[in-house]
């Protein structure tokens, strides 16, 4: 008999709000740098905000 995998497509439209999450805060944060370096820790803190706003969520 032949068995059925089951589709997960209820996590599609999470993606797309963290994606503009990413997008918006990488906008917020290079809009204070002006340098070289000073951009790529802002694309890198973009990635990871989530991170952080979950962390400060489950401390209060």
């Amino acid at each position: 008999m032949k068995k059925w995998k089951k589709n997960n497509m209820g996590s599609g439209p999470g993606g797309s709000f963290y994606f503009l999450g990413i997008i918006g805060s990488a906008a917020y944060y290079l809009h204070t740098t002006t340098d070289f370096w000073p951009s790529i820790v802002a694309l890198l803190k973009a990635l990871i905000w989530p991170a952080f706003l979950v962390y400060h969520l489950l401390g209060l």
